[in-house]
């Protein structure tokens, strides 16, 4: 992206004043704006540094107008998710100080996401057996959660074979796409295994909460074709417009995660309009399915975590960067 001049520089008709900007940033100051992101929530004020006019850089480190996060936001969320730590469900630096579906502030800013992916392990199952003991692995995630006192959160996502001839049907759902954390998403081929009875209690439990975009179509198809029902949905664009504000919008997976995590979700379509009946599935079609599912997840747990539309515009950045 190509920040505007005029936003990173004050001119005048004569002589720029602390015309530094135009310079390059050094690799240290680079480092001291991802510092300065992570530091946000132990910080409750800016020090404002002094800069001297002498056509050097200031000695102390400049107060970064908020513009210059999305540049930072390219380092602060690039680095590999590592499955044994946890990963920041907080929106990306960008969006703690503005609004993401606010359009104007889109249109100003057009810039290459680094991309998403899931890093975790994939569980593949694909005959009756794996299927039912991957199930089986899931209700008892679940059955923890419930004695916690919490909920499980489950990213879920549909794959079929398309159609490209007039009057031939689309196939069957033939991948189910499960994420309940960032260690693990489960990937079942269930047009090759059917549905084990550990299987439809899962989906058919009310108590955990599905979450996608446009889950309800996708829940529909699941029983259009196989008389399973999927229950306890939510849809993260009805959530989205929620927690977001302004004018309710139809988000998809990819413009809601470049919103809230400033990455984009890679859709080729070499892979996403394949033939996911193929036994065995690719290694991209499972890294395709386990990151669609495994965003899902993500996306519901950063928009959990934001408070009310109506919430005072300090309480909102106080409440977004505070430890959970």
């Amino acid at each position: 992206m190509e920040i505007p001049k005029n936003d990173l520089i004050q001119q005048s008709s004569t002589v720029s004043v602390c015309s530094d900007w135009d310079l390059d940033f050094t690799d240290e100051e680079l480092q001291s704006i991802d510092a300065a992101i992570e530091s946000v929530a132990s910080s409750s004020s800016s020090k404002k540094s002094v800069a001297n006019c002498d056509g050097d850089r200031p000695r102390t480190r400049r107060r970064l107008p908020d513009s210059l996060f999305t540049r930072s936001a390219l380092s602060f969320n690039s680095s590999s998710v590592d499955p044994s730590s946890s990963i920041s469900l907080l929106p990306c630096p960008r969006n703690r100080f503005s609004n993401p579906s606010d359009s104007s502030n889109r249109d100003n800013i057009k810039m290459k996401y680094p991309t998403m992916a899931f890093k975790g392990h994939i569980v593949y199952s694909r005959t009756f057996p794996q299927v039912e003991k991957a199930a089986n692995e899931l209700l008892k995630f679940v059955e923890l959660k419930k004695k916690d006192g919490g909920r499980a959160i489950i990213g879920f996502d549909v794959e079929w074979r398309p159609s490209f001839r007039k009057g031939v049907k689309q196939g069957k759902a033939a991948v189910l796409q499960i994420c309940a954390d960032a260690a693990s998403c489960h990937v079942m081929h269930v047009i090759h295994s059917g549905f084990p009875e550990s299987l439809k209690s899962l989906l058919g439990d009310s108590k955990s909460v599905k979450v996608g975009v446009g889950i309800a179509g996708d829940a529909r198809k699941v029983f259009n074709d196989h008389n399973v029902s999927v229950d306890g949905l939510e849809d993260l664009s009805y959530l989205a417009n929620q927690k977001l504000g302004k004018e309710p919008k139809s988000w998809s997976l990819s413009s809601l995660t470049e919103a809230l995590t400033c990455k984009e979700v890679p859709k080729p379509s070499k892979i996403r309009l394949g033939n996911w009946e193929a036994n065995p599935l690719s290694k991209e079609q499972l890294t395709y399915a386990a990151t669609d599912a495994f965003v899902s997840w993500h996306l519901f747990e950063v928009l959990n975590r934001l408070p009310a539309v109506d919430t005072p515009t300090n309480e909102v950045v106080e409440e977004a960067i505070a430890p959970s």
